[in-house]
């Protein structure tokens, strides 16, 4: 195995996806990827343990395990530490005030110094920037739209974490409109179904108006919260991912009259590397001291 090769590793609320990457050249290892569903909602073992289970297929890929991981993980969350921060988000919970890093360290069996989480939103962008949507790209923000929402800035050839999931939105804070138990919540005050997530209700759109009208109405959410971002920081290109942006045709539209409404000249993109963009951004982690190692050898 290269010295330049990282696993990659993206957490999310329903799975944990893994992959070697190969960081001198951002590309994955396609033979390496593994996905395997997670009940956010079981024990401290068990979550642990399948995170540990992904990881340790895509080390074993070739015969010869990689020992530098590098974790998207979503917020809140201690990243130098690696103790999770999560609460009442309908994941992980059980998690809250853990430090991940050694538990995955122990099970592992690696030093903690292997391990290194980054947030994933952040992640993300730099995948995205790398060679992905946003390459040539100058001032960008990133958001992911998923079981919560994840952002990130890319400004003067940095990217940063941009936490706006707690900023001040309409009568709470943005994440409460734009993740999903919005959509499951709107839909059930519209219909009084209850549905798993916006999945369901995507599929539902062909042949109900009222799921049409639920992400119409999240377009508009969107629209006024990309206004209020920009307006505190500029931003002439905004990339999209999570699963909610695999239904960007169904609310395109109002978000993009939102804009030009606001009289934003904002393009607007869905990640082309789906969750490949957060696990190069994850492994790129390592990028700098890898190489750097092998320069002095």
């Amino acid at each position: 195995m290269s010295q330049s090769t990282v696993v990659g590793v993206d957490v999310g609320g329903t799975h944990i996806s893994a992959a070697l990457v190969n960081i001198e050249t951002s590309s994955l290892v396609a033979e390496s990827y593994v996905r395997k569903d997670i009940d956010a909602q079981s024990t401290v073992t068990q979550i642990i343990n399948d995170w540990c289970e992904a990881i340790q297929q895509t080390q074993g890929y070739d015969g010869s395990s990689s020992s530098k991981i590098g974790i998207a993980m979503p917020g809140p969350f201690d990243y130098e530490k690696g103790i999770s921060l999560m609460k009442g988000q309908n994941k992980y919970d059980i998690l809250y005030n853990s430090n991940v890093k050694e538990l995955l360290a122990e099970k592992l069996q690696l030093p903690v110094e292997n391990i290194r989480f980054l947030n994933d939103a952040k992640c993300y962008l730099m995948g995205e920037v790398f060679c992905g949507a946003a390459q040539g790209q100058r001032q960008v923000l990133g958001l992911t739209l998923g079981t919560g929402l994840g952002s990130a800035w890319y400004h003067h050839g940095e990217v940063t974490d941009a936490d706006l999931w707690y900023s001040p939105f309409k009568e709470s804070i943005a994440e409460e409109y734009l993740a999903t138990r919005w959509f499951v919540n709107r839909f059930h005050e519209l219909t009084g179904e209850q549905l798993k997530g916006a999945k369901e209700i995507a599929e539902l759109a062909a042949q109900k108006e009222v799921a049409q009208q639920v992400f119409q109405e999240f377009g508009k959410n969107l629209g006024q919260f990309i206004e209020q971002a920009v307006t505190h920081k500029p931003a002439d290109f905004v990339v999209i991912g999570g699963n909610i942006s695999k239904a960007y045709p169904l609310f395109s539209k109002e978000l993009e009259h939102q804009l030009q409404k606001a009289g934003l000249a904002i393009a607007i993109r869905v990640a082309e590397l789906g969750e490949k963009s957060a696990l190069i951004g994850a492994a790129s982690s390592w990028r700098e001291s890898l190489l750097q190692e092998q320069e002095e050898v």
